[in-house]
């Protein structure tokens, strides 16, 4: 089997995506890039090394469980901007995912001789 050659770029988005996405798993984002689990694990290794961050990868944290409707008002203003920034962040996520396959997509239809 070959040895994939991927680019800085591509390497430095899935890196990003891993960082960004909380209770993502990276055997989720791996499959979903289309990588080995252990390839980009080493990569987020290698950049947390770079930046001078702390070599130990963390686990991702767990969802956090929906609270019940509350009565007072204030309180349910504070859930629905919490609901408001994970919405947020999953928009990014899905974006930043988004980006990255269609740099791969143009980056392997490159690749072909048709």
């Amino acid at each position: 089997m070959a040895l994939k050659d991927y680019s800085d770029e591509f390497k430095a988005d899935a890196v990003a995506l891993c960082e960004s996405t909380a209770g993502a798993t990276y055997k989720g984002i791996a499959a979903d890039l289309g990588v080995n689990r252990a390839t980009l694990w080493a990569w987020v290794l290698w950049d947390r090394e770079r930046r001078g961050a702390t070599a130990t990868v963390a686990k991702p944290a767990a969802r956090p469980q929906k609270a019940l409707p509350s009565a007072d008002p204030n309180e349910r203003v504070r859930q629905l901007e919490a609901r408001v920034a994970e919405l947020e962040a999953s928009e990014r996520k899905l974006a930043t995912e988004r980006d990255i396959l269609r740099k791969a997509a143009k980056y392997f239809a490159g690749e072909t001789n048709w």
